[in-house]
């Protein structure tokens, strides 16, 4: 039986109940309340169950449409790669790519080459320059002792 079916019968009950007067009470037959009672103790879990089956399957419906969702899309992509590849747009642009890259790489082992000849001459020109410096420092410091020993008193 229906829940809603139910409520009608009671709200039914309800209208044909006896006011009792100057209150807002009514009388109510109480074997006809008594088994709506019944009826709807015994409706009531057979809809909860009913409405936990339908929640289940729409959730289980639910779940079996977002993987076929899921799977569509997947294949959708698939193939779009698939035929992005083939064209011949993709294909040459792929071939520039890698001409590309190959330039670069040329361009950077040129670039370090350069970079490390610089770098060399660089230090070659710092050690000669290094190099005088430190044959005025000796000759420097030559002189300088030989003066003290020239002009130092004569040791008694």
């Amino acid at each position: 039986m229906d829940i809603l079916h139910l409520v009608d019968r009671l709200e039914e009950l309800f209208n044909e109940s006896k006011q009792v007067w100057f209150t807002h009470n009514v009388i109510v037959d109480e074997d006809r309340m008594l088994d709506l009672i019944d009826q709807m103790r015994i409706t009531i879990p057979e809809e909860i169950k009913k409405s936990q089956q339908l929640l289940a399957q729409r959730d289980r419906i639910l779940a079996q449409a977002q993987e076929e969702a899921n799977r569509t899309i997947a294949l959708a992509r698939e193939k779009s790669d698939k035929l992005v590849e083939n064209e011949p747009i993709t294909q040459s642009a792929k071939s520039r790519g890698d001409q590309i890259i190959a330039q670069s790489r040329l361009e950077s082992q040129q670039t370090k080459k350069d970079a490390d000849e610089y770098v060399l001459q660089t230090l070659s020109s710092l050690q000669s320059e290094l190099e005088k410096v430190l044959n005025q420092v000796k000759n420097g410091i030559i002189a300088i002792q030989a003066d003290i020993t020239k002009n130092a008193p004569p040791e008694e």
